[in-house]
């Protein structure tokens, strides 16, 4: 049986401290792969599908973490990540109400597993047109409404 996704009005289980309530977020991030990908192919596009997020949507990022030792490490997303698969119609319709709604988004493209760095991945999807791209991975944040709108016909990854 397969699910398509959309929250819930007050979301998923979030993360929570020692005696403090859940968080709830007005935003959503969420990284949309295609249903036909490799193991591996799935988590080496999401890693590189989020990781501009951080720099476009600042506010996204926690505050660093330090350890009992006060050994710091990087920050991190401030809320969880959302990972879902589709299939291609599933990503091109999702790309394109992300572009309409002008959600801040990242895009994978099967030309870039061809590729070994950041300017010929950026050569890659400069060269084909946006109707034309071969979408395997789409990361999005926005409103949570917008995005599961974004979304829609997605399954939750299993």
């Amino acid at each position: 049986m397969q699910r398509t996704y959309k929250t819930g009005r007050y979301g998923v289980r979030q993360s929570r401290c020692m005696n403090a309530e859940p968080l709830r977020f007005d935003t959503k991030i969420a990284v949309l792969l295609r249903e036909d990908l490799e193991p591996w192919q799935r988590l080496n596009v999401t890693a590189f599908l989020v990781s501009g997020l951080g720099t476009e949507v600042p506010e996204v990022v926690g505050e660093p973490y330090e350890d009992a030792d006060g050994v710091g490490y990087l920050p991190m997303f401030r809320q969880p990540v959302l990972v879902l698969e589709g299939s291609k119609e599933t990503l091109t319709a999702a790309r394109d109400r992300a572009l309409s709604r002008a959600l801040p988004r990242s895009v994978f493209t099967s030309d870039l597993f061809a590729t070994g760095n950041d300017r010929d991945n950026r050569a890659a999807v400069r060269a084909v047109p946006t109707a034309e791209l071969d979408v395997v991975g789409l990361a999005v944040h926005g409103p949570r409404n917008a995005v599961d709108k974004v979304l829609k016909g997605a399954r939750m990854h299993p």
